[in-house]
């Protein structure tokens, strides 16, 4: 694996934790000890380095805590035999974690992709841990009625042929990286959302994630999705900052609407020219704002 500090704006020094006997998961934890936490959560196929200049504009005064799921980033990619890659796994995995940390009082929680179904996901045991919300292209509930499930993920859920383009031509975090944002990625940026996910093995949590996603009963995240959902309107009362790239082909405006149903008090910023990787197209505009957003709700 490359050294992460060949990674543009990835200054960091990220540190192993065995979340499970025999894998370890790769995590930054920057920032003060006695600061406030923010934990960021990432989603497939990125890793912690989608949130890396959120971290940098915070980690003077916050203490930053971003995990890589297993088998993403620079956290270990077991086979099947040895971790069941399904939704509850990473709530799990993030639990540990933040016990490990000694995470057990109030903190912020950041989400983006499926960061949001693992997030609250943990929040269904610990949601009064989360005492402010930074919510970024992801979802928390089941797909909307109003949305069909695009169907290159309809391919690579369902379809042998969609696995193999996934994980033989890493066509997922390929497209990702080139669809994902309105603004191109310079290419070094772009490698390095690609470096992780560089071979067959390497590329199985990009695949078992978009098998993963629940879209009915039988489906093994279904569960989980529908507690998550009914519990959302709970996190009203609480400041909430939504970022937006409007031109998500999956999280889209139906969304977005979700978010702010269930959060009609959340501070919004959504964008007509900022795709999935809302961060990569607006982190200048962002990362200010969200950091004052920060700073203007201060936990008790």
């Amino acid at each position: 694996m490359t050294s992460s500090r060949s990674f543009p704006d990835y200054p960091f020094q990220p540190q192993r934790f065995e979340v499970r006997p025999g894998i370890a998961m790769s995590y930054l934890d920057e920032g003060p000890r006695d600061g406030e936490v923010v934990v960021m959560l990432h989603g497939n196929p990125s890793w912690s380095y989608y949130w890396r200049k959120l971290v940098l504009g915070l980690r003077d005064r916050y203490r930053c805590i971003v995990p890589d799921h297993v088998g993403m980033g620079l956290s270990d990619k077991p086979g099947d035999e040895r971790y069941e890659y399904t939704l509850q796994s990473r709530v799990d995995d993030v639990e540990r974690l933040l016990q490990h940390l000694g995470v057990t009082g109030p903190m912020s929680l950041a989400v983006h992709d499926w960061g949001g179904g693992i997030g609250f996901g943990w929040g269904l045991k610990h949601g009064e841990q989360i005492q402010r919300l930074i919510v970024t292209n992801t979802g928390a509930f089941p797909l909307p009625a109003a949305k069909p499930l695009p169907k290159r993920l309809r391919l690579g859920r369902d379809s042998a042929l969609g696995t193999g383009l996934i994980r033989g031509l890493n066509a997922f975090a390929g497209g990702a990286a080139r669809l994902g944002v309105a603004t191109p990625m310079p290419a070094e940026v772009r490698r390095a959302y690609l470096a992780p996910y560089d071979s067959w093995a390497n590329r199985i949590a990009t695949s078992r994630f978009v098998q993963d996603i629940p879209l009915g009963e039988g489906d093994k995240a279904w569960p989980l999705v529908q507690a998550m959902a009914a519990k959302l309107p709970q996190y009203a009362d609480r400041p909430a900052f939504i970022g937006w790239g409007l031109r998500d082909f999956v999280f889209d405006h139906h969304f977005l609407k979700g978010f702010t149903d269930a959060l009609p008090q959340a501070q919004v910023r959504a964008f007509e020219d900022a795709g999935h990787y809302v961060l990569e197209d607006k982190a200048a505009l962002l990362v200010p704002e969200m950091r004052a957003f920060l700073d203007r709700h201060r936990l008790g």
